[in-house]
């Protein structure tokens, strides 16, 4: 999926939620656990619920790792259920990769060419020679960490340089050499609130992956307010807000629900626009 046919489909939808499934085989119902692959029993039901009302989803593969080959093939299901079904939703695997080139190579292989999800999340710290073999996969996206939400990012993020600048900004300013806004896209969290203008002063037309509206406290409002763009711009994450809402055997169809209320308040901030 390009840039344009994300806009597009965002436009037809009149959502900018992704769906983060971050499963977690201890939170899942309890019926559940009988299945023959309870992992991908639980994102199936969840796919089929909430695909109207969002554009993207985004499993987290350190929920599937942790469950060994077991874990690793429950998320190839549910990334070939999402290519087979629901081609039109953004497949993004959050892993957080970046290494030196020839590994970074290998990690590109696996999530691209082997598992074909459509976006993979990298980590930019070992800079250039680790996130270009991402890039060299042709229509993939590479979501490049950039201004995260978690407590531990002050550490490091918004530390300055003697020109004045935070890390994360030099961050932006560097990746956009690497690639344009066709090929990149940026992690900002939610959290972050009036420092979206910061980041949209440096990358005006990148999509953005929002993580932390909902369970982490972040406003859609505040994050629509300082970083949408006139093409909305924005992919907004929602994990345990949605997933998570029920345990009981109506947990799909209230998660579905959860996700129709998020994606009426985007139609409202992209009539907006």
């Amino acid at each position: 999926m390009n840039k344009q046919e994300l806009i597009n489909v965002i436009a037809e939808r009149q959502s900018f939620l992704c769906v983060g499934l971050d499963t977690d085989i201890k939170k899942i119902p309890a019926h559940l656990l009988g299945e023959e692959d309870p992992i991908f029993a639980f994102n199936k039901a969840i796919i089929d619920a909430t695909a109207p009302y969002c554009v993207a989803y985004k499993p987290n593969v350190a929920f599937y790792e942790c469950g060994g080959i077991k874990g690793w093939l429950a998320l190839e299901k549910t990334v070939a259920y999402l290519k087979q079904h629901y081609p039109q939703h953004l497949v993004i695997a959050d892993a957080k990769r970046g290494d030196i080139g020839n590994t970074s190579a290998m990690y590109a292989r696996c999530f691209f060419e082997e598992m074909d999800v459509d976006a993979l999340t990298v980590a930019p710290y070992m800079g250039e020679d680790s996130v270009k073999p991402f890039l060299t996969v042709p229509g993939k996206w590479v979501i490049l960490l950039a201004a995260t939400s978690n407590a531990g990012s002050l550490d490091f993020q918004m530390t300055e340089d003697t020109s004045g600048y935070r890390l994360f900004e030099r961050v932006l300013m560097k990746a956009r050499q690497w690639a344009d806004d066709e090929r990149m896209m940026f992690v900002v969290g939610a959290t972050r609130g009036a420092l979206f203008e910061d980041v949209r002063r440096l990358a005006p037309t990148h999509f953005l992956l929002v993580p932390g509206v909902g369970a982490q406290g972040g406003s859609l409002q505040e994050v629509c307010r300082y970083g949408m763009t006139p093409t909305c711009g924005l992919l907004v994450n929602s994990s345990r807000g949605i997933i998570y809402a029920d345990q009981s055997a109506d947990f799909a169809a209230v998660a579905g629900e959860k996700a129709r209320q998020l994606q009426e308040e985007m139609a409202i901030e992209l009539q907006k626009m």
